[in-house]
């Protein structure tokens, strides 16, 4: 329950997210109340963000501090990273993988959003890793904040900018997010900007 997105436009990656924390259907927890309202947050040289139950959170950040070969730079290397995080998360996080019966895979539960230097990366629950080439969007406000940066995009704005009318888009109409809102920015690597 939340709004996450990200932005690539020029040179620049912006990833963004709203504050709130919401617990079943009738109760949330908003900024002023929560110490720890970031939902973004940096590993190495990306940026991350969790759509899903609020543990994965501090659970990816556990794992990913413990695995000791990682890369997060490429859709095979994020594949490979998240392939080796699966069973850590079984072991030492106690991660329940059951989802359908009729899933071809476990599921990891979770669906991450990934920035950096070398692009915008989507991790869905069953390890389908996906790399994004303008926008794109995760959690309950997702589709209210795709709508207003697909018509923002083509405007003279910069990735941040774009970033930012996503997310209160979401905040302004989805109920399981509120403003204020986290947003990081980092540049393109010189050979990936060419290729945007």
């Amino acid at each position: 329950m939340t709004t996450i997105v990200a932005v690539r436009k020029g040179n620049q990656i912006a990833i963004a997210a709203d504050s709130q924390t919401t617990f079943g259907d009738d109760q949330k927890l908003l900024a002023p109340y929560d110490c720890f309202h970031d939902k973004i947050f940096r590993h190495g040289d990306s940026y991350l963000a969790v759509s899903g139950s609020a543990a994965h959170d501090l659970v990816l950040q556990g794992a990913l501090k413990d695995l000791k070969k990682k890369d997060l730079s490429s859709r095979q290397g994020i594949f490979d990273t998240f392939r080796k995080l699966h069973p850590k998360l079984k072991d030492g996080f106690y991660l329940r993988p059951e989802e359908d019966e009729e899933d071809p895979y476990e599921s990891s539960q979770m669906m991450v959003v990934i920035a950096n230097a070398h692009g915008i990366f989507g991790v869905y629950p069953m390890r389908e890793i996906y790399e994004f080439s303008r926008i794109w969007a995760i959690g309950s406000g997702r589709k209210f904040a795709m709508g207003a940066m697909y018509a923002a995009y083509d405007q003279d704005l910069c990735a941040s900018e774009i970033a930012e009318i996503g997310v209160r888009a979401g905040c302004e109409f989805d109920v399981s997010s509120s403003m204020p809102m986290s947003i990081y920015t980092v540049e393109l690597a010189a050979n990936t900007a060419k290729e945007a």
